[in-house]
């Protein structure tokens, strides 16, 4: 911040004379709470304006956070959280404060006016001349979160809830051809103004044109949002209309159902509507595993799919069908994320919707998949050859894509070229090439790896191999000199052998081009906060060998007298339930010269599994049961995500 004071700074810009500034400072030793720039404006040496722009450029102004603190509005742990959201989603710090509602209105509006050394008015209660429509636009006001309020000969009052940069403040000027006195008003008390001069309907004008951004997640509860329903249960044309036309209650409960699912860390939200005066249930899915998060009043039972709907450009009108789209959720709320949103007409003329949460951005590190040493080793040993295929397999929603991302972050340089076909792309890294397939116009994973082919890559991934197709491109793409990576639905690695060849890939030349399998999923990892440590009993001990099986433990070189256990517990942090987060287990398939062989001679799975256990592959529950002991989750994860 500048040392020099304002009046030098004024004095420098040739914005007042010596005398003026005397003047102004002997008025301050009559007002000396009253800042010596304030009194300058007051006695007409300087606009409004002029002063509000050296400010800015000299850095004298004060910030809107110390003075909220100075005054005690806000403490310090929400002032960092309000300011991490402005960084993050590039939002004024005024307005993420009045979205999360950490200061009312009117005090961050008096707040405002300090920092800007303007007036702070109340203008409620003020008749506003209906003249003063005609000045300025409403549209413009509505957007700029502008009103007049009043007009005395060629001077407008303009009050507004954030001040006018000043090239936007000397454009409007010069439009309306009227001095502007710029003063500090509430922004509810300015939309209440808006309503009145513009005449606007009580709903349909906000502040700001509705701009559905700025909605405020409320810090309530869903019942408080609920707080006005209606009576009656309504008709469903009437309900959709109401949607169609924003209804504000709708709109604020379905941002607060996503803005609570992203705080909970949840991956998916599952709507429920239920027929007859049923409550709506809404599920979400935290760690992989659903709760309930809130029953809504039945009344809304329509209101919300079609909100959802309208959120992600799919017909309102349509219940007959299953529908499926995308919501860029930082058009409607604080959040910049991404939803899929995927319909599902069910008994009673209603509709399931289920969102999934989409973490976009950067991938996931290499290094904290959580492989062992050895399948690290294998899998980062595959990634870096020249050609060949990798593939990760596992059910939906067990990470594989995740993974896939981590591996080619980890090769991804200026030098490598990497071109990946995705249904739908969820993670973006820079310097990829990333397609999004499309088969409704007939973009598929098989049509966009053939051209691939045509562009020069090095690297390709394909999102899926759903059929023998796509499968037959990849590895003929892998054989011709291109690194080939895949994902696809088995339950482990060996089965994904036969598998492939049961879909009628060539043997030889698929047991050619295989580098590694790795199977995966995600068990949820323990809270760090809560969870407690113990030395397990002898049974207990001797039951988890068992099942790791004898000889192969016995090859890992652990003690079992020196191991210990971890257990859940229940905190505040892991909201009771002794979990918190996920990790995965793997299972890792090297593709060795004696498993080629097998490949070669259509064998079984049993014998693929044999093979590959010999080559020092560790099923995934062995994997599982490895992170147990060392504490990161426990048995009953372990086996419910590991049938063998």
């Amino acid at each position: 911040m500048s040392q020099k004071k304002i009046g030098e700074i004024l004095l420098e810009n040739r914005l007042i004379t010596e005398e003026q500034l005397r003047e102004a400072l002997e008025l301050q030793k009559v007002f000396p709470d009253q800042p010596v720039g304030q009194l300058l404006c007051k006695l007409g040496h300087i606009s409004e304006s002029e002063l509000s722009y050296i400010l800015e450029q000299s850095g004298k102004r004060q910030k809107l956070g110390d003075i909220l603190l100075k005054e005690r509005l806000i403490d310090e742990e929400r002032l960092s959280q309000a300011r991490a959201a402005t960084k993050r989603d590039g939002i004024a710090l005024e307005r993420v404060l009045r979205k999360l509602r950490f200061v009312e209105d009117e005090p961050l509006a008096k707040a405002v006016a300090t920092q800007y050394d303007l007036s702070f008015v109340h203008i409620n209660t003020l008749e506003i001349e209906p003249e003063l429509a005609r000045a300025i636009n409403a549209s413009y006001a509505q957007k700029q979160r502008i009103v007049p309020i009043s007009k005395i000969g060629n001077t407008i009052t303009l009050a507004m809830a954030y001040p006018l940069k000043l090239h936007e403040l000397k454009e409007l000027e010069q439009s309306i051809r009227c001095r502007i006195i710029p003063v500090i008003a509430a922004e509810n008390e300015i939309g209440q103004a808006q309503q009145r001069l513009y005449k606007t309907a009580v709903g349909s004008a906000q502040p700001h044109g509705f701009d559905e951004a700025d909605l405020e997640i409320s810090p309530g509860s869903i019942t408080d949002i609920l707080s006005g329903v209606v009576e009656d249960e309504p008709d469903i044309d009437d309900e959709v209309r109401k949607v169609s036309e924003r209804d504000s209650i709708i709109v604020k409960l379905v941002n607060k159902v996503i803005f609570d699912a992203h705080q909970s860390r949840a991956s998916d939200i599952h709507i429920e509507p239920y027929p007859g005066k049923n409550d709506v249930i809404v599920r979400m899915r935290v760690d992989g595993r659903c709760k309930v998060y809130q029953r809504i009043p039945y009344k809304y039972k329509y209101a919300i799919p079609s909100r959802l709907k309208i959120m992600a450009d799919l017909d309102i009108a349509e219940k007959r069908k299953p529908q499926d789209g995308k919501i860029n959720f930082k058009k409607f709320g604080p959040l910049d994320m991404e939803l899929r949103i995927a319909t599902m007409p069910t008994a009673g003329g209603l509709e399931d919707v289920v969102i999934r949460l989409i973490n976009t951005g950067e991938s996931y590190s290499f290094e904290k998949l959580g492989l062992t040493a050895r399948n690290q080793r294998i899998f980062e040993e595959s990634i870096r050859k020249p050609y060949g295929l990798v593939l990760v397999v596992g059910p939906t929603g067990s990470g594989k894509t995740t993974t896939l991302h981590a591996a080619i972050a980890k090769i991804n340089r200026p030098e490598v070229k990497i071109w990946t076909a995705e249904d739908p792309v969820e993670i973006t890294q820079k310097g990829l090439r990333q397609v999004q397939v499309n088969p409704r116009i007939g973009l598929t994973f098989a049509t966009a790896l053939r051209s691939f082919l045509r562009l020069d890559p090095d690297v390709i991934m394909v999102g899926e191999m759903r059929d023998e197709e796509t499968a037959s491109i990849a590895i003929e793409a892998s054989l011709t000199g291109h690194l080939v990576l895949s994902t696809l639905h088995t339950n482990s690695a060996p089965e994904t052998v036969t598998r492939l060849l049961e879909i009628g890939l060539d043997p030889f030349s698929f047991s050619d081009s295989l580098l590694c399998i790795m199977s995966q999923r995600l068990a949820r990892r323990l809270c760090e906060e809560c969870r407690e440590i113990y030395r397990p009993g002898r049974e207990e001990l001797a039951e988890i060998i068992a099942e790791y099986g004898e000889d192969d433990f016995a090859a890992t070189g652990l003690l079992g007298n020196e191991l210990v256990l971890a257990r859940p517990v229940g905190c505040s942090a892991c909201g009771q339930s002794g979990y918190r987060g996920r990790l995965g287990i793997h299972e890792v398939l090297e593709c060795t010269d004696p498993l080629k062989g097998l490949i070669k001679k259509r064998s079984d799975t049993e014998l693929i599994r044999r093979q590959s256990r010999a080559d020092g592959m560790t099923t995934l529950k062995q994997d599982g049961i490895l992170k147990v002991f060392q504490g990161l989750t426990d048995l009953h994860e372990v086996r419910k995500v590991c049938l063998k």
